[in-house]
Formats: C-alpha cells, sequence, structure tokens
C-alpha cells in the first residue's frame, strides 16, 4: 500500500516571535477572565485561571520557539 505524504511549505519565522505569542495569549487570558467574572465567578479565581493559562501557555509557545530557531540555525542541544 502506497502512502501519500504531503510535506508543508517552511514557513517563515516571525519578526517577533516571543513578543507575539505573548501578546496572543495575554489576550486570551484577559478573555478567560472576562469569562469567569461575566458568569458570576469569583474575580480572585479568574485572575489565578488566567495568570496561570498565559504563563503556561506563553512558557511552551517560547520553549517551542527557541526549539525552532536553534532547529534552523543548524544548532542541536
Amino acid at each position: 500500500m502506497k502512502k501519500l505524504r504531503w510535506e508543508t511549505p517552511e514557513r517563515a519565522l516571525p519578526k517577533h516571535p516571543y513578543r507575539d505569542s505573548a501578546i496572543v495569549y495575554g489576550g486570551m487570558a484577559a478573555v478567560l477572565f472576562g469569562i469567569v467574572v461575566g458568569t458570576g465567578g469569583s474575580v480572585v479565581k479568574g485572575v489565578i485561571a488566567a495568570v496561570a493559562v498565559f504563563f503556561a501557555a506563553t512558557g511552551y509557545s517560547w520553549w517551542r520557539w527557541r526549539e525552532r530557531i536553534r532547529e534552523r540555525e543548524g544548532k542541536t542541544p
């Protein structure tokens, strides 16, 4: 059986990948906070959830960007 392999073209890196990621996840954290407070949830729990999601998502994204940049430069840890 023949398997189809579709390779996606390599996308260019954004000019500011770390900053852009932080802005996107900051916006998502703000939306999460708005949903929690808007549905009658605790403001404190909303802040804690939004901050936790922001740091987890941003940290993972920055780690992946760093790996991708190292890979493109030919440096593997």
